[in-house]
């Protein structure tokens, strides 16, 4: 398939408070894809970086988001891809890092044009990418930052990433709300919520599987099922050590479990986009027909 002819998934992966494996599940969920033959591209949000370390690039060695977001670089001529030497990302996964330079945006911004809307900062760079890969991932910041705001404007689908804490639980409601506000006619009226994702899983603990249910019960939509995805991601101590290595468990522990449960979860997400995106089709088809 040539680069052009690329139906593009813009998806962005957040929850209003850090550490729920949010970074984590982006990642691995674009890896997994990668294995499955789907190209894929990671674009760093947080001025932390965290997807850009867990890829194994160093934050400050590359231009990226910062140059991206000030106009200064285009997507493409940032983008760090498979050729790239001295660095091993994940087959089929490519990459836009980020860097604590991210701290300055909202400034240099306002200091260009007193009127900008940061609401509206990436959607011409998306527009650029759209056709060059099956999906791109938004791995956004934890709080209101620009670019985390600007990813309701401009994806296409949201996913919320929860661990069965309460405080996880809090933050997926705060994104709801997010959602609901970023739905606006004049923002982004498509946006759509592709699915929750319940990762740090351990089934021993009552409270986890009662958390768990409560999740899969909220999110039921009449006459369809639980947003919740069936797949779930179980707590492994196998996460943080690869974190640690810069790379993801498909290309140190290919035959993990938690490998395994990406690449159902993987398969699972992308049926759930053909499908939702056929249904949309049909009746844009039915409106336009009637």
């Amino acid at each position: 398939m040539q680069d052009h002819d690329r139906i593009t998934h813009v998806i962005a992966v957040g929850n209003q408070k850090g550490g729920v494996g949010k970074t984590t599940n982006t990642v691995h969920l674009a890896a997994a894809l990668g294995q499955m033959g789907k190209k894929c591209l990671v674009w760093d949000l947080d001025m932390n970086h965290g997807a850009t370390l867990h890829l194994g690039v160093p934050p400050e060695a590359f231009d990226g988001t910062f140059l991206v977001l000030t106009e200064e670089r285009t997507p493409e001529e940032v983008i760090i891809t498979e050729h790239e030497q001295d660095l091993e990302l994940p087959e089929n996964v490519h990459l836009i890092p980020s860097s604590r330079e991210l701290e300055r945006l909202e400034a240099v911004l306002a200091a260009k044009d007193r009127f900008y809307d940061a609401r509206r900062i990436l959607i011409n760079p998306l527009r650029r990418l759209r056709g060059q890969y099956d999906y791109i991932f938004l791995d956004t910041a934890p709080n209101a930052t620009a670019p985390t705001i600007a990813s309701y404007v401009g994806a296409d689908w949201f996913v919320i990433s929860v661990i069965p804490e309460s405080f996880a639980l809090n933050g997926m409601r705060e994104c709801l709300k997010d959602i609901r506000r970023a739905r606006q006619p004049e923002l982004n009226p498509n946006l759509a919520l592709l699915g929750i994702i319940v990762s740090g899983l351990d089934q021993r603990i009552t409270l986890a599987r009662q958390y768990t249910a409560e999740i899969h019960e909220s999110f039921k939509v009449e006459g369809s099922p639980s947003r919740m995805f069936d797949t779930t991601i179980s707590r492994a101590a196998v996460i943080p050590r690869v974190q640690k290595l810069g790379k993801s468990l498909f290309q140190t522990d290919p035959t993990h479990k938690v490998a395994k449960q990406y690449l159902s979860l993987a398969s699972e997400m992308d049926r759930r986009v053909q499908d939702l995106r056929g249904e949309a089709l049909r009746a844009s088809k039915g409106v336009a027909n009637g």
